[in-house]
């Protein structure tokens, strides 16, 4: 089969450091190239990547210093749409695989190919709204059921978890004395209430986390003030060596989300290294955590805080069985060929 992958331009093809999506493409674009699918991947020009690279721009654009103005960032988005469909003019695809979201629906009509769409963020912003209200007979796949209520009227043609490449997450059973939070210093991702609950229980908390132009404000006035590099750490953006030890060494991981989390790449990463999850009851956490089984699910800092005493109820093996059971690439990628043939055919 012929595939194109088109990825988002905010980050390398596999991310240095945060970038969820990025990886789960690059997974996707590997596994598909090892078994023998003809593979182009359109994306930032440094990316790594056994497909066939189709660069948009030299660099990501986290690296070009406009691309700090989001308004600058949002002009960029558009011109490197306009550079994917002067690549898609001269591939000759069975099929388009679209990562970089509602912005290349408005010019399906000129696309020769079929298009599936993965939806890697909400539904429920207004501009999305718009978008995806228009192009609702559109191909999209979404990444966990929770994803879709806001829009259940869209034509979903199936739903693939995301997967990673276990063997890169390395597993131990031994229980670590500090508390874990990662993914983006934003509000929606919880941080704060991950400090209220690390303090609640009397527990370290580490924090490896990036932040991003939009939530530098946030950071700066409302979480610095709380890091005293002793209870509350911040470590920064880490990249996946660096991460799976993070991961592995932790008591547990907490994620008090505060929004509807479509997928949470870094739940099975982390119990992929045994590490239990502790999240709030949201987005696609029931889908993803078993309850007293891989973790807890809790709706409150308080209840995160109460149920860590009983962590070692958990069995990490469990964390890492659920993982191998139901979040690798391997899986991944063969719901993405099955749903590829069910548009073909």
């Amino acid at each position: 089969m012929k595939i194109v992958l088109i990825a988002p331009f905010e980050e390398t093809v596999p991310p240095k450091k945060y970038g969820g999506t990025e990886l789960v493409i690059y997974n996707l674009a590997q596994e598909l190239t090892k078994r023998n699918h003809e593979v182009w991947l359109i994306a930032c020009g440094d990316s790594k990547t056994n497909a066939k690279l189709l660069p948009v721009f030299p660099k990501p654009l986290r690296a070009y210093p406009e691309a700090n103005d989001m308004k600058s960032r949002d002009s960029l988005k558009y011109i490197g749409v306009g550079k994917v469909l002067e690549n898609l003019k001269n591939i000759k695809t069975d099929i388009i695989h679209n990562h970089l979201g509602w912005r290349l629906l408005p010019f399906l009509p000129i696309i020769k190919a079929p298009v599936v769409t993965t939806l890697h963020g909400p539904l429920d912003t207004l501009h999305q709204k718009l978008v995806y209200g228009r192009f609702k007979d559109a191909n999209y796949i979404s990444i966990s059921f929770n994803q879709r209520k806001p829009m259940r009227n869209l034509n979903f043609v199936g739903n693939v978890y995301n997967g990673i490449e276990i063997e890169k997450f390395p597993f131990t059973e031994k229980v670590g004395n500090y508390l874990a939070f990662l993914g983006r210093m934003s509000p929606e991702k919880g941080p704060l209430q991950a400090i209220e609950a690390a303090k609640r229980a009397g527990l370290k908390l580490k924090m490896a986390a990036k932040v991003d132009a939009v939530d530098k404000d946030f950071f700066e006035s409302i979480i610095k003030p709380l890091i005293d590099g002793k209870q509350i750490e911040f470590i920064g953006e880490v990249g996946h060596k660096r991460k799976t030890e993070f991961l592995k060494n932790a008591l547990a991981l907490l994620a008090p989300i505060q929004w509807e989390e479509p997928f949470g790449l870094y739940f099975i990463e982390a119990m992929a290294c045994g590490t239990p999850v502790i999240s709030f009851n949201r987005g696609s956490v029931p889908e993803i955590i078993k309850d007293k089984k891989t973790g807890f699910i809790v709706n409150s800092a308080k209840e995160m805080a109460d149920v860590i005493k009983d962590i070692d109820r958990i069995n990490r093996i469990d964390c890492r069985k659920h993982v191998e059971k139901n979040f690798t690439l391997e899986k991944m990628t063969s719901g993405y060929e099955k749903i590829y043939n069910k548009i073909l055919n």
